[in-house]
């Protein structure tokens, strides 16, 4: 059992790789949140990172945003400094930041995720590690990755949508203090040049999809955060009546309010 407790002292917080690696209030102000503004540091309950990995990755060779209705496909391919610069580099603003730090690992690997969180239970405002996972790895080794990083720090699993109510129960076997959304993956054809693009989907038309599962995990008796299609403040109040103890936002945030 994880000996700090996971606990959000208010209902909201970013989704990974939504607002970098670590808060920054300058910029934050600059894009037009300010402190009188629906995503204040006071309204977030914690910080989630952008996504980090063992290793460096680099941008993908041709990054994305398309647009569709009711939403957007978004493909990066995750590019992080890999985690022991980005440890370096950030680990003094994680411990001075005003709100705890959830740092999203990409946990492909078990035995490279639990030396990253074993490093991670030395810094200090280091709340949790999140536990993102690669399209179409087996269940084996997701288990073992939480299985073989279980320690000081809690472990929130990151599952997609489609596979989210099936797994939870045996992610929370397994050790983990919580389970979360990630946005779903899908396809968008390209009609000027005739291709398929592939990456994560994000926008307000996921809203009903992203009730129902946090609304079935929750019902399970499995702790929940899921926040996915939220894009109006009674929608955050909608998945906390439906069971999540924190509802992360997305896009929404590039806008510097909900209205």
């Amino acid at each position: 059992m994880p000996k700090r407790d996971l606990y959000f002292r208010a209902p909201i917080i970013n989704a990974a790789g939504m607002l970098g690696f670590a808060p920054d209030l300058r910029e934050f102000q600059k894009t037009g949140v300010s402190e009188r503004s629906d995503f204040s540091w006071a309204n977030f309950g914690a910080f989630v990172t952008n996504p980090l990995s063992w290793r460096p990755r680099k941008p993908t060779g041709i990054p994305a945003v398309v647009e569709y209705p009711g939403g957007f496909l978004l493909h990066t391919g995750l590019p992080n400094p890999g985690f022991g610069a980005a440890r370096k580099k950030y680990a003094r603003q994680w411990a001075d930041a005003p709100l705890p730090i959830i740092v999203h690992l990409m946990a492909d690997r078990p035995e490279e995720t639990r030396r990253m969180v074993e490093s991670l239970e030395e810094i200090e405002n280091v709340m949790a590690a999140e536990l993102g996972f690669a399209p179409l790895l087996t269940d084996d080794i997701i288990l073992t990755a939480i299985e073989m990083s279980l320690g000081e720090l809690p472990l929130i699993v990151s599952l997609p949508m489609e596979d989210a109510a099936r797994l939870a129960p045996r992610v929370m076997a397994a050790g983990a203090a919580a389970v979360s959304l990630s946005a779903p993956r899908g396809s968008v054809f390209l009609s000027e040049s005739g291709g398929i693009i592939h990456g994560r989907l994000y926008g307000p038309s996921l809203f009903p999809q992203g009730l129902e599962i946090v609304s079935r995990i929750a019902r399970a008796g499995a702790p929940i955060i899921g926040g996915v299609g939220v894009y109006t403040r009674a929608q955050v109040g909608v998945m906390q009546e439906a069971g999540a103890m924190a509802v992360p936002l997305d896009a929404v945030l590039w806008r510097g309010g909900f209205s």
